[in-house]
């Protein structure tokens, strides 16, 4: 009996693991995806356990589910066992349940951080880690090697997020703790993808790699915890003194829509964690992209750095309000997102309800995914949709010279922010972020390839969709 037993529980295992890698294997691979499309159609639907994963590839269908039928689509499906962990079950902007708490949630991050009086305050912040940016690199281009950036640009995404989530500069070792415990949560969490299927028995089957997720976040808290603690103590002592407003600051004064209860440590621990994640990997991967476009195509470099001349006298320092006056600027930024966008897909959204459209029944509580690269490539919509051409952001070729609406609202073209109800609502914080450290480094540096190296453009996927060889370039300062 026993033995039968295992069998069957051996063959129900396998099943499940099957139907989890097969859908990864969708998500994380835009080509399997893109094959489908081929074969089946603008919209495919695929039947893994108990519900239907949509895919959806084609742009007015996509505009008519994000934009005109939002609510809809504005839910997120149950998030699965690992990512309960991770997510003090779904108690953050990212997966939360459509609904009172996630709208407090967002409520709050959109009208305390990210109004734009308030991105303006931290401004000086932008000017010190611009200069620890430029410091390093410059320390590393002295030596004449090519220099592997990745590395300087997210640490220094790291150093402004943290400062504008604790609401202090604090010293290096504690940020390389912050990224440390960050980095090792998001490039290894694809391993415990395994641990969705069958709870309870995988709690037994694969009780070291539950060990091992529960390490990862209890080391997430040593760290952050901490940090919250020591400004939860300021604020009660009335001690900040001319720190600015940071996110915990605001994550400390909330009370939750269940009974007015304030957010546990966890809690706060989660959503710190998303605001780090959010603003540091995406912008550095990002930023990385562009940059290695634009040491691939040196007239790109030599134009956007005329257009940086024109605006800004020699010896005086790019202001943030000179970016308004540099359209090519934005064109290159907007390029690099199309192009390369940092995530090949949205987070999944769920539909409360049945919903038919073009044609396409899409039945409650299905998830449904839009293929964000793909939308961006479309030879259909985008001229020569593979090549890196900053310049038709300028010309007219998107949409007969209408200006291109970055966040769906009135057509879908590109939405690396997501469309809808469901959009990044740190959009305008990553252009002004991609913009100001795009053009200070053009500006600073002349950026080219090692000597007999190519710029290559392959990808993989990490927490974002990566240089699969991360770009490692010639600096040399600009004579001013």
């Amino acid at each position: 009996m026993e033995i039968w037993f295992i069998i069957l529980a051996s063959l129900c295992i396998s099943a499940a693991l099957k139907s989890l890698l097969d859908l990864l294997s969708l998500n994380h691979n835009h080509n399997n995806v893109r094959n489908l499309r081929t074969k089946y159609g603008p919209i495919i639907k695929l039947q893994i356990g108990f519900r239907p994963a949509i895919f959806i590839a084609n742009h007015d269908l996509a505009h008519k589910a994000l934009i005109q039928h939002g609510s809809t689509f504005a839910d997120r499906p149950p998030a699965l066992a690992p990512r309960r962990v991770i997510t003090s079950n779904q108690h953050n902007i990212s997966a939360g349940a459509y609904g009172p708490l996630w709208h407090l949630f967002r409520r709050n991050l959109t009208h305390e951080i990210l109004h734009p009086s308030r991105i303006k305050s931290y401004g000086n912040a932008r000017i010190w880690v611009l200069e620890i940016l430029t410091n390093k690199l410059r320390e590393q281009a002295n030596s004449g090697q090519p220099v592997r950036v990745m590395d300087h640009f997210q640490y220094a995404m790291c150093c402004l997020l943290v400062l504008m989530c604790f609401g202090e500069k604090l010293d290096e070792k504690v940020i390389k703790e912050v990224e440390s415990v960050h980095r090792k949560l998001i490039t290894s969490f694809g391993r415990f993808n395994v641990l969705a299927f069958m709870p309870r028995l995988g709690k037994i089957v694969f009780r070291k790699k539950w060990e091992e997720l529960y390490q990862l976040r209890h080391n997430q808290e040593s760290v952050l915890i901490p940090l919250i603690r020591a400004r939860q103590e300021q604020e009660k002592k009335n001690q900040k003194g001319e720190s600015i407003l940071c996110y915990v600051d605001t994550l400390l004064s909330l009370q939750l829509p269940d009974g007015g209860r304030k957010l546990t440590e966890e809690e706060m621990v989660t959503l710190c964690s998303e605001f780090l994640n959010a603003g540091t990997d995406t912008t550095s991967t990002a930023l990385q992209w562009i940059m290695a476009n634009l040491v691939k195509h040196p007239h790109i470099q030599a134009k956007l750095v005329s257009e940086i001349e024109g605006v800004v006298k020699s010896g005086e320092e790019i202001k943030e309000e000179d970016l308004q006056k540099m359209p090519y600027l934005k064109a290159v930024v907007l390029e690099g997102l199309r192009r390369h966008p940092p995530g090949h897909f949205v987070l999944p959204h769920a539909v409360t309800e049945d919903i038919t459209i073009d044609g396409y029944v899409i039945p409650k509580n299905a998830t449904v995914n839009f293929t964000v690269a793909d939308l961006g490539w479309d030879p259909k919509v985008w001229k020569d949709p593979m090549e890196f051409k900053p310049e038709r952001f300028l010309t007219g070729d998107v949409d007969a010279g209408e200006v291109l609406d970055i966040t769906g609202t009135r057509k879908i073209k590109m939405m690396p922010f997501g469309a809808g109800r469901r959009i990044c609502p740190a959009l305008g914080l990553a252009l002004l972020h991609l913009e100001y450290f795009v053009a200070n480094l053009i500006r600073d540096f002349e950026w080219t390839a090692g000597d007999g190296e190519e710029i290559d453009l392959s990808e993989k996927m990490e927490f974002t969709v990566v240089m699969k060889n991360p770009l490692r370039a010639h600096i040399s300062p600009r004579i001013k």
